[in-house]
């Protein structure tokens, strides 16, 4: 799918203030360093800089201050990453689903499914599933019983729902995720597991977007709630009876062990893990690789781990930490010889 748009069609668009030719024809979207004539760019880090002026862009996003000094065509925005996201899906060349249900599809009688939904080849929705208005279903998605996908929900293809999973409006959910698989819950009876069932759901709200290959359990009893507006990477796990607030974010391969609580506007960088049965409160931010183990109770950047080093600095640091016990038992007996000491001292210069 082939866009044009004049760049003052654009500035509209973003209520941008246009600096250059209104009617410059532009075609699509790139970086400052492999933009043509034709393309629009941005500039949102400072370390990019150095790529504006020698940019083949026929136009740019700028900030009136990175503005000062280029002599090319500009729409200057205050944010322009956020300008480039919203302007980024007029130019997407993802196809559009038609409306209708594919021959090969199999859905269930007493399924609801809304005119202006598309299901794809080989779909599965079973009885009592409801589909909404405007809804894709991709080919080989499988739709299960009673579950529930709100109006303008994307699910491309070889998405799994299970039985009883709540979606909202607008939910964008990526190939392979798997949601309402049954969580990991066994109860040890002398060295032999006994399975748990799994009778509670999963529960997204509106604007969700779920990443390629990510796990969201259902609940042993209530459901696992995902908040409005969170955005999950790609193989991501969330256990069973989690609970993610509002327009949380987490990067990939992002572990959430089962009843953990995460609040609103967190973050959580690549590779994190929670442990269960935890609550994190809004307005966290958790730096990568960092294992969580307890309750954060402060909004703030939390980490652990070591940051990378040189290997052999690594290895000697290493086994300095192997050492810290150790250490740790020599100073407190210095301590308290220096405490007799001192204790002593006292003593004899009061007699």
């Amino acid at each position: 799918m082939s866009v044009t748009m004049k760049l003052g069609q654009l500035a509209e668009f973003l209520g941008a203030t246009l600096r250059g030719d209104a009617e410059k024809q532009i075609t699509g979207l790139a970086t400052l360093q492999e933009a043509g004539p034709a393309q629009l760019s941005f500039l949102a880090n400072p370390q990019y800089r150095k790529f504006l002026p020698d940019s083949q862009a026929g136009a740019v996003l700028l900030k009136a201050a990175d503005a000062e000094g280029h002599e090319g065509d500009a729409l200057l925005v205050p944010d322009p990453y956020l300008a480039y996201a919203r302007i980024s899906h007029l130019f997407d060349p993802k196809p559009k689903a038609v409306a209708g249900i594919h021959p090969s599809a199999v859905v269930s009688a007493d399924a609801v499914v809304d005119a202006t939904a598309s299901i794809g080849p080989f779909a599965v929705i079973e009885s009592g599933a409801i589909i909404g208005a405007g809804v894709t279903v991709g080919a080989h998605c499988f739709i299960g019983a009673r579950c529930v996908v709100g109006a303008g929900g994307w699910l491309a293809p070889r998405v799994t729902l299970y039985h009883d999973v709540r979606i909202g409006q607008r939910v964008v959910i990526q190939s392979g995720a798997v949601l309402g698989g049954e969580g990991f819950g066994f109860a040890n009876e002398k060295g032999v597991w006994q399975k748990i069932a799994q009778i509670g759901g999963v529960t997204l709200g509106d604007d969700v977007e779920i990443g390629v290959n990510t796990a969201i359990d259902r609940g042993a009893l209530a459901d696992t709630v995902i908040g409005n507006g969170v955005k999950l990477d790609n193989q991501i796990q969330i256990a069973h009876n989690v609970q993610i607030g509002d327009h949380t974010a987490m990067a990939a391969c992002v572990g959430i062990s089962g009843s953990a609580k995460i609040g609103k506007h967190c973050m959580l960088a690549g590779g994190v893990g929670l442990v269960g049965h935890i609550e994190i409160c809004d307005n966290v931010f958790v730096t990568g690789m960092t294992m969580v183990t307890r309750s954060i109770t402060e909004p703030g950047s939390y980490s652990s781990g070591t940051a990378m080093q040189p290997a052999a600095e690594w290895r000697k640091s290493a086994a300095r930490i192997r050492q810290l016990d150790d250490i740790y038992k020599r100073l407190q007996q210095a301590e308290k010889r220096i405490e007799a000491v001192t204790q002593g001292g006292k003593t004899s210069s009061d007699g």
